[in-house]
């Protein structure tokens, strides 16, 4: 378990194991991408992406959204990844809150330890500096 976030196994696995609506922040179009890829791999596991990025209108086949908010007008989103500097991140989840998502995912180097605080204050899961490409073969998933 990460010392930073105190998110435990079995509320990542939670996460993890059951498909959920995945908007992706900062997804990039460039298939040499991390965010690309998390999000392919994520897609792959059953979950639907919802691509978060200003200057794109479809990444990985899926229409790419601005915003979160232009993304909830669209689809009920579960989980906000966060592929954005760490100083950025508390935007991020502050919104995430704000759309009703029930859970902030940022990204492995992604800290941000007030906006963590901020939102489970608000009834977030809030996972932080972790990626899904290491805790699905981690977990056993």
């Amino acid at each position: 378990m990460s010392t930073i976030d105190g998110v435990d196994d079995a509320t990542v696995r939670g996460l993890l194991a059951t498909p959920r609506v995945w908007a992706v922040v900062g997804c990039s179009p460039r298939p040499d991408r991390d965010s690309h890829r998390i999000a392919s791999l994520l897609r792959s596991r059953g979950n639907t992406i919802v691509p978060i990025h200003p200057g794109a209108d479809e990444i990985l086949g899926e229409r790419a959204y601005p915003t979160l908010e232009a993304a909830r007008e669209d689809h009920e989103i579960d989980v906000v990844d966060v592929f954005r500097r760490s100083e950025d991140a508390g935007v991020h989840v502050d919104e995430a809150v704000r759309i009703g998502a029930s859970a902030a995912w940022l990204q492995l180097g992604v800290i941000d330890v007030a906006a963590a605080e901020r939102g489970r204050a608000a009834g977030l899961t809030v996972v932080m500096n972790r990626c899904p490409a290491i805790e699905y073969p981690r977990l056993q998933l």
